[in-house]
């Protein structure tokens, strides 16, 4: 079954795209041979995150403009929270990308955390990579917009975009240091309203003593996503970043990436559900002599 849905994949045939990201999405049988025979592909990874409300749909559904203007092709994952009923992709802010859905070069697809902490769904390193196989030029994540725990896309994006906004210059000042060093590109969006250009030059003087270590300096761009200012200029600065992409960062993301896989592997078996069953039926109640027999 996986090398027909492999060769349908490579053909462009949405719906098996569709199917196989189901099939991995749910762990059917078969899903590792199809994973195990993906061709290697070019295409690149843009993950875009930030605090909710920052305007992170509507930059995604420019952003998306713009690459179909370029004749390439899209695929677009927008990961949202899981319902607590149905665990299903609450889908909040799709309305704003619902242009694209039909468009030949365009692919979106909704997918629940479904618990995971990381602001990701957990197979979504083997999505991607299916969304890489079946020919499209870019990939764009959007993250579901949780707060700090969203520094799990760097491990997966070739690029991190982080969106803020003129009001988060509290936010900032107290910012956990994860999401500002995750970030590849920094956009302030809404950039149109009071004091953009003050927090812009706040945030550059933050970023500074990066700069003076060696670092190469981040770019911080100015965007009014509704009216689609700025994003030829997000565009480029994405297309140099990834275009410049040292190996030392490919091979982290390498590793990154086979670290969690790994991970997950050898936890699959562990629950927190399963935890607490053995706790309840066992004598040992020494947290580190009850974790051990796991080790």
């Amino acid at each position: 079954m996986w090398s027909d849905l492999l060769h349908n994949i490579r053909s462009g045939n949405i719906p098996a795209l569709a199917r196989s990201i189901s099939l991995v999405e749910n762990s059917k049988e078969g899903y590792h041979a199809l994973l195990e025979n993906l061709p290697p592909s070019s295409a690149t990874i843009t993950g875009i995150t930030g605090p909710p409300g920052a305007g992170k749909s509507t930059i995604t559904d420019a952003l998306i403009g713009e690459i179909v203007a370029r004749q390439q092709k899209v695929a677009v994952l927008c990961v949202d929270p899981s319902s607590p009923f149905h665990h299903g992709a609450v889908l909040g802010d799709r309305i704003r990308m619902s242009e694209w859905y039909n468009h030949p070069d365009v692919f979106i697809r909704s997918l629940a955390t479904r618990g995971s902490l990381g602001g990701l769904h957990p197979r979504i390193i083997e999505i991607c990579d299916l969304l890489k196989a079946a020919g499209f030029d870019q990939v764009i994540v959007e993250t579901v917009g949780v707060g700090q725990s969203e520094i799990e896309i760097a491990g997966l994006a070739d690029t991190t975009v982080v969106v803020l906004v003129p009001e988060a210059g509290d936010e900032v000042q107290t910012m956990k240091a994860g999401l500002m060093e995750i970030a590849d590109i920094f956009v302030v969006n809404k950039s149109d309203r009071p004091d953009a250009d003050l927090f812009t030059r706040n945030l550059r003087m933050m970023l500074a003593p990066a700069f003076h270590r060696g670092a190469a300096e981040i770019p911080i761009l100015k965007t009014i996503a509704t009216q689609k200012t700025g994003i030829a200029e997000l565009y480029q600065a994405i297309a140099e970043q990834q275009q410049h992409q040292p190996e030392e960062k490919k091979g982290w993301l390498f590793a990154e990436r086979a670290y969690q896989l790994i991970s997950e592997s050898r936890m699959k078996d562990i629950s927190r559900e399963t935890l607490k069953k053995d706790w309840e039926s066992s004598a040992e109640k020494n947290l580190y002599r009850f974790v051990q027999r796991y080790l």
